[in-house]
């Protein structure tokens, strides 16, 4: 009891600090998060924290403490195989179909080995978990069941709040919410099994730039990707900015899917359902010219981010020949049988 009263007594603290626009240290952060994750604070306390970050831009030490506290409560993964990640911080506010999942799907048909982490949609009809659960797949966490699905798919999935306390703690709020808060910002830096490459998609320039801060500190090889015109992906409805190691480049639409789409070519529909159907027509080959490119074109950079191969063209040629030959979609097959 004196804890709570302590703790409570430190976040009304933290709370006036911020409402007079002062900042976190990552220290800070990270025991308010960690705190989270205990279940230490109420509802409101959590949703007047998370309000603050709607208001104002997150700093690089806030994101950093955030960050590290979620991996250090983390249930642990550990593979024997170097992964790659393909995931977005959602928030974007443009409903697309499920193009980060089905690229993992597309990687997976070419060999490479992929840990998905996704969670629901908190800010739109259907997240990377929605649209799983509703194909019949079933959420785990124990390492040798997620250790045997990549040997047999060359994928796993990661839902996340079954690996990280803070973020179910929050679900039900940031549904209630329906907004983006910092958790969208969080997703794609806390996958539990730290994979080798990482795919990162980002609804703007400014986070796009911490993040880059966060990952050139890592030992992954990375690219983060906006489009110019707000997706947290390639889009192809406009250029594309990719941050990775090595510096940042914009790409035209005809360089990374051969034309532009509009935005109602992506739609994700109106139910997890629709989601659903999409996503297996896609997988199927039987999806649309440009729900095709736009999941190529995010499948293509993931293989040219982990730098094993001679060009973006050869890997576009490669997520090709993984959709058309079935090989994409017998993955998904496999992890849900």
């Amino acid at each position: 009891m004196r804890l709570r009263a302590f703790t409570v007594e430190k976040m009304k603290k933290i709370l006036n600090n911020l409402f007079e626009y002062k900042s976190l240290t990552a220290e800070q952060a990270n025991e308010v998060m960690t705190n989270i994750g205990k279940g230490i604070y109420t509802d409101a306390e959590i949703a007047s924290f998370i309000t603050v970050f709607l208001m104002r831009t997150i700093t690089i030490a806030e994101l950093q403490g955030f960050r590290d506290a979620l991996m250090e409560m983390a249930l642990p993964v550990k593979f024997d195989v170097e992964i790659i990640d393909i995931v977005g911080t959602g928030g974007d506010g443009k409903n697309t179909f499920n193009i980060s999942t089905l690229a993992s799907f597309v990687v997976a048909g070419t060999g490479n080995k992929v840990a998905k982490h996704g969670n629901y949609a908190s800010t739109s009809v259907t997240g990377s978990s929605n649209v799983m659960e509703q194909l019949g797949y079933r959420f785990k966490k124990e390492n040798d069941l997620l250790s045997k699905e990549l040997d047999d798919a060359n994928i796993t999935f990661l839902h996340a709040p079954v690996f990280h306390p803070a973020l179910k703690a929050v679900s039900h709020i940031r549904k209630q919410m329906g907004v983006r808060t910092l958790f969208n910002m969080m997703g794609p830096l806390v996958n539990p099994a730290n994979p080798q490459f990482r795919v990162l998609g980002v609804y703007n320039a400014e986070l796009a730039r911490m993040y880059n801060y966060l990952l050139q500190k890592s030992n992954s090889k990375f690219s983060i990707v906006n489009s110019l015109d707000g997706y947290d992906e390639i889009s192809l409805t406009a250029d594309t900015k990719v941050i990775d190691e090595k510096g940042e480049k914009i790409y035209t639409a005809y360089y990374l899917g051969k034309r532009i789409v509009s935005p109602e070519d992506i739609s994700g529909g109106n139910s997890p359902e629709d989601a659903a159907a999409i996503f297996t027509k896609v997988l199927k080959g039987e999806g649309t010219w440009a729900q095709n490119a736009v999941v190529l074109a995010n499948a293509a950079i993931a293989l040219h981010t982990t730098q094993k191969y001679a060009d973006y063209e050869t890997c576009m040629n490669m997520a090709v020949e993984s959709l058309e030959s079935g090989k994409a979609y017998s993955s998904l097959k496999k992890i849900i049988s």
